[in-house]
């Protein structure tokens, strides 16, 4: 089933963000303040929505609770982004990912409930896109030409395997430096960050951080 996709800022990298998943064939909504923005890629989308998403009933109205995944691609206005990421949670939106123009942006995002931040630039839209229709990568950080450290939800093959069972580096080329985790006694709590050992078992709900190439980390996401 196709997955429908909302969103929410038509600026330079929400746009290219539409036309990569629009090439994908993807359910797309969109909204912005901005008419002609939205006019422009209406072509791309399946519905456009003139809109204000720090009114959560702009939100639900335009049907933005019916998407499985969000994007605020909303540029620097701050406020509007953390507005629009709380909106999208309390419509109960699944998952919601952020854009982050700083550190300190993201650390408010993450606080307000996005299960994703990236620091993305224009370049980066059609990786995010495939990431959306997977499994989702989390604050993807370039560390130098095609090396970046990423944290990404633990694949399916790897659930119940300890560290030395999975032998993520000799399979998948990359390395995992550590794993934030459910706190068992409180799972409201903020995940616990785990320095993996060869016997650690990784579980189904572990977000994993891994380091290497951009080619092997998106085949690791895949996985």
């Amino acid at each position: 089933m196709t997955k429908r996709i909302g969103i929410i800022g038509a600026g330079r990298f929400g746009e290219a963000l539409v036309q990569a998943l629009a090439a994908q064939g993807t359910e797309i909504l969109l909204m912005d303040t901005n008419r002609r923005k939205i006019q422009e890629l209406s072509e791309y989308v399946s519905k456009v929505a003139e809109g204000d998403a720090t009114n959560i009933h702009a939100l639900e109205e335009a049907g933005f609770a019916t998407c499985d995944t969000v994007v605020v691609a909303i540029g620097e206005n701050i406020e509007g982004s953390v507005m629009a990421t709380v909106n999208c949670k309390d419509l109960g939106i699944r998952t919601v990912v952020a854009k982050a123009s700083t550190e300190v942006h993201g650390r408010v995002l993450r606080r307000v409930g996005a299960d994703v931040v990236i620091n993305p630039n224009r370049d980066r839209a059609q990786r995010l896109s495939r990431s959306l229709l997977t499994l989702n990568q989390v604050d993807l950080f370039d560390i130098a030409d095609g090396l970046c450290a990423a944290e990404v939800q633990a694949p399916e093959a790897l659930f119940d395997k300890t560290l030395a069972e999975a032998e993520v580096r000799k399979v998948y080329d990359v390395t995992i430096l550590a794993i934030r985790r459910i706190d068992d006694a409180d799972p409201a709590a903020p995940r616990q960050l785990v320095i993996p050992r060869a016997d650690t078992h990784i579980r189904s709900d572990d977000r994993l951080l891994i380091f290497g190439t951009s080619e092997k980390i998106d085949n690791f996401a895949g996985e």
